[in-house]
């Protein structure tokens, strides 16, 4: 009835998501392989999952500190399909990414005055990069769409 309608508008004992992701990878891979681990108190329909590879790049310090926020890669799941309550569904994925460098880490791989003087650069401007496995799910029923993060190195 009506409570059942606020519980699924705020995905209260709906879909649960789990990202199962390798702590880290390559650069130079360009592809992440992990599955998505879906499970639920009750029957949903499940419109969509997008899993997508972001880096969160932080410069400057304290007050001064900004972060951006970058799409490395994406992947989406459109078919639909029903998760009955008790269920757990396992999706597993392929998501291509493309890392780019920073214009400080490209100097630096230089080598010689130039190379110096990037690594010079990037020690004294604090910048890092973060790199983080997001996966969303589109419930038809709720507002609050379930997602997960999960933090990756790439090496």
């Amino acid at each position: 009835g009506f409570l059942q309608m606020i519980k699924d508008k705020l995905g209260i004992g709906g879909v649960s998501v789990k990202l199962d992701v390798p702590g880290q990878a390559g650069k130079a891979d360009e592809k992440l392989e992990g599955k998505l681990l879906l499970s639920s108190k009750s029957d949903q329909e499940v419109v969509s999952c997008t899993i997508k590879l972001i880096e969160e790049f932080t410069t400057g310090r304290g007050d001064d500190e900004t972060t951006k926020e970058y799409d490395l890669g994406k992947v989406v799941i459109s078919e639909g399909f029903t998760i009955k309550s008790g269920e757990t569904k396992e999706i597993a994925f392929t998501l291509p990414y493309k890392v780019s460098k920073s214009s400080l880490e490209e100097l630096s791989e230089k080598g010689g005055a130039l190379g110096a003087l990037g690594k010079l650069g990037s020690m004294a401007s604090s910048d890092k990069s973060e790199y983080f496995v997001s996966a969303e799910v589109d419930v038809k029923s709720a507002a609050l769409d379930p997602s997960d993060k999960k933090a990756i190195k790439l090496v």
